[in-house]
C-alpha cells in the first residue's frame, strides 16, 4: 500500500477514533449529587483535547449574564461574571442553538471573542423542559472551521453538563426546601410540647387548687377557733411574759391565715376581668398607695413613664397585686434614701416593657432561677408565693415576667405586655 492510501485511510479513521475517544471518556465521567465543579472540570478538559482547542469552558447564562462554572485553563480563584452583551456566547443563547465562527475577526456580527483568540465553538446546554441554560464554549488561538462531528461531539458532552447542572440545582432546591421543612418541623414540635406542658400544667393546677381549697378550708376553721381563743385571753389579766407568748401565738395564727389565702390564689385558675388600662395613668395612680407602704418609707420610687399614650388590655385589680409585690421587694432590697426606679418603655409597636430596678446588691445565679418557684423565699417570714403569683398573673395576660440581675448594675424585674385592642 502506497503513503497516499495510508494517509487518506488514517484521514478517513480519524472520526472514529475521536468518537470512540468521546465515548471513553463519557463512560467514565461520573457525575455524584452535590460535586459539579469537578464534574464540569473534566467536561472543559475532554472538550479540548477531543476537538483540539486552545480553551473550553462551561458557562451558566441567566438575566444576560454568563458565569464560567468550569474552565480547562486555570482563570484564577473567585467567580468569573460576564455581561452577555457583544460576545460570541451571547449569540448562542440568543439563538438557541450552536455556533461555529472560523474566525471572529472577520465576522463581527457574531459578537466578539476573548483577547487573543478568534475562532469559536458555542453549543448550547439545554435541559430535559427545552430550556438553554448555558453554553460549552470552545476557543482557538487560530482560525480554524469546525467539522460537523466535532459538533456532535461537544454537542453530546452539553446534554451531560446540561443534565448534571438542572440535577444539582434540584439537588440543592430540595436540601433547601428539606432545610425549611426541617426547621418548620422542629418549630411545630417545639410548639406541640410547648401546649403539651402548658395543658399538663393546668391540669395540675386545677387538681392542686381543688386539693388547696379543700386543705384550706379544713384548717382555716380550727384556726380560726383557735385565734378566737387566743384573742379571748387578751382580755385576761396575764403576766408580761404569758403575754408575749399570746401575741407571738396570735401573730403566727395571722401569718399562717395570709399563707392559706396566697395558697388559695396561686393554686386557683386566673380568671382575668379585663378593661383597657393607660400604663401611665394606671402606675401613677398606683403609685401614691405603694408610697405609702412600710417597705417604701425613706425610699425614693422614681417613675419614668412612655412618652406616648400605651394602653393594655387587663385585669385591674391583678395587675395592681403583681407591681405591689415587684415594688416591695425593690424596696426591701435597697437602703433607706435609695431610689427604685420604676419605668416603661415600648421596645416595638405592640410590646410594653415595665421595669422595676433597684441597685442592690446582685442575686446569685443559683438564686435568681428559683425566685418565681413556688415557695422558694429568701425571707425568713416570706411565703415564697409572691413572684409565682405574680408570675402567673402575668403569663395569664400572655406577658411574660423576666428578672435580670448583675453586679454593679442591680436588679432589674421586667413585664412584658402586648399591646391590644377592645
Amino acid at each position: 500500500m502506497s503513503k497516499a492510501s495510508e494517509d487518506e485511510m488514517s484521514l478517513q479513521n480519524q472520526p472514529w477514533q475521536r468518537e470512540r475517544q468521546a465515548m471513553a471518556l463519557l463512560s467514565s465521567l461520573n457525575y455524584r449529587t452535590g460535586e459539579l465543579s469537578s464534574y464540569l472540570h473534566n467536561i472543559a478538559i475532554g472538550v479540548s483535547e477531543l476537538i483540539g482547542v486552545d480553551w473550553s469552558a462551561v458557562t451558566l447564562c441567566q438575566s444576560g449574564f454568563e458565569t464560567v462554572l468550569a474552565s480547562s485553563l486555570d482563570m484564577g480563584e473567585g467567580t468569573h461574571t460576564y455581561s452577555l452583551h457583544g460576545l460570541l456566547t451571547g449569540t448562542v443563547i440568543e439563538i438557541g442553538h450552536s455556533l461555529a465562527v472560523e474566525d471572529a475577526n472577520k465576522y463581527p456580527e457574531y459578537g466578539e471573542a476573548p483577547e487573543g483568540y478568534c475562532s469559536y465553538l458555542g453549543i448550547p446546554l439545554r435541559t430535559a423542559q427545552g430550556e438553554v441554560i448555558g453554553t460549552i464554549c470552545s476557543f482557538h488561538q487560530q482560525p480554524r472551521k469546525f467539522t460537523k462531528e466535532e459538533m456532535q461531539i461537544v454537542e453530546l458532552f452539553a446534554e451531560r453538563a446540561a443534565t448534571a447542572i438542572d440535577h444539582y440545582h434540584l439537588y440543592q432546591q430540595q436540601c433547601q426546601f428539606n432545610h425549611i421543612l426541617e426547621a418548620e418541623v422542629s418549630k411545630r414540635t417545639a410548639e406541640l410540647r410547648a401546649a403539651q406542658a402548658k395543658l399538663v400544667e393546668q391540669e395540675r393546677l386545677a387538681a392542686i387548687g381543688e386539693f388547696a381549697a379543700m386543705i384550706v378550708h379544713e384548717i382555716r376553721n380550727p384556726l380560726t377557733t383557735m385565734k378566737m381563743g387566743l384573742k379571748y385571753f387578751k382580755k385576761t389579766i396575764l403576766s408580761e411574759s404569758a403575754q408575749e407568748r399570746l401575741s407571738l401565738a396570735l401573730d403566727e395564727g395571722s401569718r399562717l391565715e395570709r399563707l392559706l389565702s396566697e395558697i388559695l390564689l396561686y393554686a386557683k385558675p386566673q380568671v382575668l376581668q379585663l378593661c383597657e388600662l393607660d400604663v401611665n395613668e394606671f402606675i401613677r395612680d398606683l403609685l401614691g398607695s405603694i408610697c405609702e407602704m412600710p417597705e417604701a418609707l425613706e425610699r425614693q420610687i422614681e417613675f419614668i413613664p412612655v412618652s406616648s399614650d400605651v394602653k393594655i388590655q387587663g385585669d385591674k385589680d391583678k395587675l395592681k397585686q403583681v407591681f405591689i409585690n415587684i415594688v416591695r421587694n425593690a424596696c426591701e432590697a435597697v437602703s433607706a434614701g435609695d431610689v427604685v426606679k420604676w419605668e416603661v418603655d415600648t421596645p416595638s409597636t405592640d410590646k410594653v416593657c415595665i421595669n422595676v430596678c433597684n441597685g442592690g446588691d446582685p442575686i446569685p445565679p443559683e438564686v435568681l432561677r428559683k425566685l418565681t418557684q413556688p415557695f422558694f423565699s429568701t425571707k425568713s417570714s416570706g411565703t415564697g408565693l409572691g413572684l409565682a403569683i405574680a408570675k402567673r398573673i402575668v403569663n395569664a395576660h400572655g406577658g411574660e415576667l423576666c428578672i435580670h440581675s448583675e453586679s454593679g448594675c442591680g436588679t432589674t424585674v421586667s413585664v412584658q405586655l402586648w399591646q391590644r385592642k377592645l
